[in-house]
């Protein structure tokens, strides 16, 4: 995987904790779920595209 692809994804994720400290564990439990179907998807893309 190339730089360009970890930084953001790294950001998000980190920005994702900071933000779903104030969220209920069900709330915080979907939006990981979504954020990993984003990452895959885009990981599958990128592999697709090589």
């Amino acid at each position: 995987m190339h730089p360009e692809i970890i930084v953001p994804l790294l950001m998000g994720c980190a920005l994702l904790w900071w933000i779903g400290r104030s969220m209920g564990w069900t709330t915080r439990l979907m939006v990981i779920a979504i954020t990993l179907v984003v990452i895959v998807g885009i990981v599958l893309i990128e592999r697709a595209t090589q």
